[in-house]
């Protein structure tokens, strides 16, 4: 199998899962709601917000947030490479479904939201390992929400994700 032909089927698979995912606009008023405030959990002013507020504590909650927030701003450098370099469009403009937030850009792959909430759920499970199971829970959250709001498809969150994760085991590192 050649690697454009895998590449094909993949797109295939997300398509349909995306398709099985998406929140349907009739759904009711309070579903719509609530994937809504969890979507901007991952948005820019949420993410920078719940990095930089822990400075001002100082201690090993600030260590983590200097972390938290270097995982933050790395990751957003390499999403935003992948997203001008790849150019997938939403699949709004693919598959003409409605969206249930407003898109960010006209750019799918990869998801930033994704990549930030697990980026900042990263930076501090890292440091608080008895918080890691609901700050990566409410990540995953972050990311399903992007495809039942109809912005991106699953394997836009997962790569998000991964980059996120791979950026803070970078910055943890050094």
């Amino acid at each position: 199998m050649t690697g454009a032909t895998l590449f094909t089927r993949l797109a295939a698979r997300d398509r349909a899962l995306f398709v099985r995912c998406l929140v349907d606009p009739s759904a009711s008023r309070a579903r719509r709601a609530a994937w809504t405030v969890i979507t901007h959990l991952g948005g820019v002013w949420c993410s920078i917000l719940a990095a930089v507020a822990p400075l001002v504590v100082g201690g090993p909650v600030a260590d983590a947030a200097r972390q938290t927030l270097g995982t933050l701003v790395l990751s957003h450098l390499v999403v935003q490479l992948v997203k001008r370099t790849v150019s997938r469009p939403r699949p709004s403009n693919v598959l003409e479904c409605a969206t249930l937030v407003v898109e960010p850009d006209k750019f799918s792959f990869p998801s930033g939201h994704s990549a930030a909430a697990m980026a900042v759920a990263f930076g501090f499970a890292t440091a608080f390992p008895d918080l890691a199971v609901p700050l990566i829970g409410l990540a995953f959250l972050v990311g399903a929400s992007r495809v039942f709001l109809g912005v991106h498809y699953p394997g836009d969150v997962v790569v998000g994700q991964i980059i996120a994760l791979l950026t803070g085991v970078a910055v943890r590192a050094l």
